[in-house]
């Protein structure tokens, strides 16, 4: 069920708690507009059900600057299943944004959410940004999200917690993508501050992973073998299932992204690297992809997307259709 519209516009809403100090600690005041002013708060939510034999909105607010328009159904392998784009009539995300999605899928529904272009963090002076992410899946749903690329600007400070709830026999995957900066002009780590929190229970709350990405350039490198290494765009996929033995698909994951396997040929040369593992407590598997610029990683996403689609559900992944 939706928040109401007073829960909706008060600050507790769409307000992280414990931000990290790294961000945090950059709080001010802005001499633009403040917290909180119209436009500076983006709400969205979305609510699924299964309904006549395939999955409709039945629930539907939305804040500028984030929108959606309507859901389409264009997937030949899986006409039930709708495809909502996430768009913001901002150009990017400024000082003092503060932003916040909901997304709830129902008991039997399905869902694929994206968005309309990278998400550009601008340089940020006085203040920093955050965006909340709440992902919902009932039992037996399917809840798809996978958006653009995060662009942090050079001085850009920005938090984005990543909340999932995954019912029983419920299947959510979960992409992000994050660029080391402007990479056409040479920017690359000039941001200040870039942290994001993943966190993904079973729907009575029990934790099943955490994974936190601190990445701070002024306080600790970020280029070593654990975070971005030389490369220039860092992806991961998290598919949180169920549905198929976490050991047999992290293998599969991990031989696409290693070497061969039925990803399209494996991700080796072009300068990718990757490698995939199970996640704890049984939730399913993940595959983390780096290259030196954003076509050929995002193409290696959508590769190994369409693996655990068929794996999961028998179906293939569409050509998603963009503008």
């Amino acid at each position: 069920m939706l928040a109401g519209p007073v829960d909706r516009l008060a600050a507790g809403h769409y307000t992280i708690d414990s931000v990290p100090a790294d961000v945090a600690r950059h709080a001010g005041v802005p001499d633009t507009l403040p917290v909180g002013s119209p436009g500076k708060v983006g709400v969205l939510e979305l609510a699924f059900e299964r309904r006549g034999g395939r999955t409709e909105l039945t629930g539907h607010y939305q804040k500028a600057p984030l929108q959606i328009m309507r859901p389409h159904y264009y997937d030949p392998a899986r006409p039930d299943l709708p495809y909502v784009m996430v768009m913001s009539t901002g150009g990017g995300v400024l000082q003092g944004d503060r932003q916040r999605l909901d997304v709830a899928c129902g008991a039997g529904a399905s869902v694929h959410v994206t968005t309309q272009a990278a998400t550009k963090l601008y340089r940020m002076e006085q203040d920093y940004a955050t965006q909340l992410v709440s992902l919902t899946a009932g039992p037996d749903g399917y809840l798809e999200y996978l958006p653009d690329p995060v662009i942090p600007f050079a001085g850009s400070r920005f938090y984005q917690r990543t909340l999932v709830s995954a019912g029983p026999g419920a299947t959510v995957i979960v992409g992000e993508t994050v660029l080391a900066g402007r990479l056409a002009r040479g920017e690359r780590h000039a941001y200040t501050a870039y942290c994001t929190d993943l966190d993904v229970r079973d729907a009575g709350g029990r934790l099943l992973f955490a994974d936190p990405l601190r990445l701070v350039p002024e306080r600790a490198p970020v280029t070593g073998p654990a975070m971005f290494g030389g490369h220039g765009v860092l992806s991961t996929l998290y598919v949180i299932t169920s549905a198929v033995p976490a050991a047999e698909l992290a293998g599969a994951l991990h031989e696409a992204a290693t070497g061969g396997g039925p990803a399209g040929g494996g991700l080796a040369g072009g300068g990718l690297a990757g490698g995939a593992s199970t996640l704890p407590n049984g939730a399913g598997a993940w595959v983390r992809v780096l290259g030196p610029e954003s076509p050929p990683v995002l193409a290696a996403l959508e590769r190994l997307w369409d693996l655990a689609r068929r794996a999961v559900t028998g179906h293939p992944a569409p050509d998603r259709r963009k503008p």
